[in-house]
């Protein structure tokens, strides 16, 4: 056999599990898989061995693999995920609606899809495959805030654009969003959608994610929606179940009157909820109160329908003294000499006293000061002296009853409940440290005189 110059000789050296030890010319090892030796082949066996280069195969395979590049290049690396784009829907004094296209993730799969408010994770977005919008409530009133959505994928981190929004206030109504349910009076309806026109506010037929009150005056359900009708079902409507499931609250048309009213300012819902009686509305020109009318007085005489209940409940204010000489002071009491004049201590019950005294029907109430002189010397003498001008009063006889049999006499039964006993004198307690009465200073002015020891025998 003629040896070819690609080919090469070897001995087959071994023969071990499937594998052939093939020896060279130059003692050269080669391991090689017995399985590609020619039949009959065994220990000792010379074969020859040739090596071609296969340039049509290397051609179709590089052909093959470049096609598979660019199939995973057009599928996975031409399309990306893309940022939402985060948009303002409806703002309130509490609560912010937001809203987003739905998110594409290309070939990337969802990790998880965040709002954040004001740099700090609030909330993952429940459902983010199919929900849109978002509803954040429990915000302050006239407070900024910033918003913004984060998409996190496989294929990377996606943030979305930064929102800016201020709630409003309570004189902003433009945040208001109603649904109308079943309103029987086709013209409170229509002037319930002429006062939210006004007040720059939205209304629907259906309950949306941005709704803040339906309104009704009925629960029953209407064949045509929210459009006034006279015939209505005794079921309650599907939107007012809706409502009240999620919590909405379901008030009368009065209240959107009551805020338009209020020169488009937020009215509370609490006199306007769905069977209450709502106040009457409130007229524009309030009537002056009776304490600042000004009622005809007469100086000297009350009003003809005045009674003395219906005094003044302050006392009047002093009244200044005029230039006529002052009228000598007499004593309330017959026979009693007129008390010393004191000097005035500002306003006192007597004076007041006076000034009601012109009033006929004002109850007169007079406070007589009647302090005799010997009673005046008594307060400034000492303990246990007496005034040498001091006598005895006369004794008096009194009238002798000449017939005491007249006199019915009444026998009473003496038991220990009817006996009374009487409360002990008072006892004059000098504090050890205090001066004595003569020498404190309401009375130190006055001089005594010395101390005369009278028998009472």
């Amino acid at each position: 056999m003629e040896k070819s110059p690609e080919s090469f000789t070897f001995t087959v050296g071994k023969l071990d599990a499937g594998m052939a030890i093939l020896l060279g010319e130059r003692a050269h090892l080669i391991e090689f898989p017995s399985i590609l030796l020619p039949p009959g082949a065994t220990t000792g066996s010379i074969v020859n061995i040739a090596v071609h280069q296969n340039h049509a195969e290397e051609k179709r395979r590089d052909a093959e693999f470049w096609a598979l590049q660019d199939e995973i290049l057009e599928e996975f690396g031409v399309r990306s995920p893309t940022s939402p784009k985060l948009q303002l829907r409806n703002v309130t004094q509490t609560s912010i609606t937001l809203e987003w296209p739905p998110i594409e993730l290309a070939t990337a799969k969802l990790r998880s899809l965040d709002i954040y408010r004001n740099g700090q994770r609030l909330a993952p977005i429940p459902s983010p495959h199919t929900n849109t919008s978002s509803k954040l409530s429990g915000l302050e009133l006239n407070t900024e805030y910033t918003f913004q959505l984060i998409l996190r994928t496989t294929a990377g981190t996606f943030p979305s654009n930064l929102i800016r929004v201020r709630t409003h206030t309570m004189s902003d109504t433009s945040g208001i969003s109603v649904c109308f349910g079943t309103v029987q009076d086709s013209v409170m309806l229509e002037n319930a959608k002429m006062a939210l026109r006004e007040m720059k506010a939205k209304w629907s037929d259906k309950i949306q994610i941005d709704t803040t009150h339906f309104v009704c005056t009925t629960p029953a359900a209407t064949p045509s929606g929210a459009h006034a009708s006279g015939s209505t079902s005794i079921a309650p409507g599907v939107e007012y179940q809706r409502a009240l499931q999620l919590s909405i609250p379901v008030v009368q048309p009065h209240w959107i009157f009551a805020c338009h009213t209020e020169r488009n300012r937020l009215v509370s819902i609490a006199a306007y909820n769905l069977g209450a009686t709502p106040p009457t509305p409130s007229l524009s020109v309030r009537p002056q109160s009776m304490s600042q009318a000004s009622l005809p007085r007469s100086p000297t005489s009350p009003a003809a329908g005045t009674t003395p209940g219906s005094r003044q409940s302050m006392p009047p204010l002093a009244r200044t003294p005029t230039a006529s000489p002052p009228a000598p002071q007499t004593s309330a009491f017959v026979n009693q000499p007129a008390a010393s004049p004191t000097p005035p201590l500002g306003s006192t019950p007597e004076d007041a006293g006076e000034d009601l005294a012109d009033d006929p029907d004002a109850e007169a109430v007079a406070l007589e000061r009647a302090v005799s002189a010997s009673v005046l010397e008594k307060r400034q003498s000492r303990t246990g002296t007496m005034n040498r001008a001091f006598k005895f009063p006369t004794p008096v006889s009194s009238p002798t009853i000449d017939d005491a049999s007249s006199v019915p006499s009444i026998h009473r039964v003496v038991t220990p409940s009817n006996i009374e006993v009487p409360p002990p004198p008072p006892v004059e307690k000098e504090l050890s440290g205090s001066p004595p009465r003569s020498a404190r200073g309401d009375e130190g002015d006055e001089e005594l005189g010395d101390t005369v020891d009278i028998p009472l025998n």
